[in-house]
């Protein structure tokens, strides 16, 4: 039988969880990073990523609700988190759709829910169930650790090139720019809210899988964009040739 780990080791196991699932290794991620993804590619990435990211705060929202009234700091990182992604500044998703247009699509395309993929809806439905069914803290650990931990090793590759290769202006890319920063910071509090609060051997173990699937969904989600947007045109241009 497992036992309770101690904060490090839990911390260790966590990281390890999420390990080689990172959506890092997608091939739609690496043709991003090396500047290989066409405008419209690009802009099909926006359609999909304003209804994984769109409904975050409706996510946390619903944790907040069933976190119990005593964990009081977790309760008031997730209506933090809520509130930067609604109205500490500029809402996160106007920025997204100001670099969707930057890419040539329009936010008329970007909010309609019929140009989001099969794959994309999944991840979407993951992220309700999970914050609907599970723990509160099982559910941080899902959302917060197994995929909002990930966004800033993804952007730090990924924003360069968009500037570097693309040439988009810094207004442009401030979506990036801005979760580079704020995502280390809430992901890191993910992991101290989870560290503290999931103290026996099944909470720890129901944290350390919700991980792994979230990495492993986000990583899925990644990999069909490829396989819908890229490779479809990669056989256009083979037949042409």
């Amino acid at each position: 039988m497992p036992e309770v780990m101690n904060p490090d080791e839990f911390r260790t196991a966590l990281e390890n969880a999420i390990k080689g699932k990172s959506a890092n290794g997608s091939p739609f991620s690496k043709a991003w990073a090396s500047g290989t993804l066409t405008r419209a590619q690009l802009s099909r990435w926006a359609e999909n990523h304003y209804h994984y990211v769109g409904p975050f705060a409706e996510y946390l929202a619903l944790v907040y609700a069933r976190m119990p009234h005593e964990y009081l700091e977790a309760k008031d990182f997730l209506l933090a988190n809520m509130y930067e992604e609604e109205i500490g500044g500029t809402r996160h998703t106007d920025l997204l759709i100001r670099f969707a247009e930057a890419c040539g699509t329009t936010r008329e395309r970007v909010i309609d829910p019929d140009n989001m993929s099969t794959t994309t809806r999944a991840l979407q439905a993951w992220c309700y169930t999970v914050a609907q069914r599970e723990h509160p803290i099982v559910a941080v650990a899902g959302l917060v650790v197994g995929l909002e931990s990930q966004v800033p090793s993804i952007y730090r590759r990924q924003t360069p090139t968009l500037r570097e290769k693309y040439g988009f202006t810094d207004e442009e890319v401030e979506f990036f720019d801005l979760h580079i920063v704020s995502d280390e910071i809430h992901g890191e509090r993910g992991y101290q809210i989870v560290l503290e609060h999931a103290t026996t051997v099944e909470l720890q173990q129901k944290c350390l899988r919700i991980c792994e699937i979230g990495a492993e969904m986000r990583l899925l989600y990644t990999n069909a964009l490829y396989r819908d947007y890229v490779e479809p045109e990669q056989g256009t241009v083979a037949q042409a040739a």
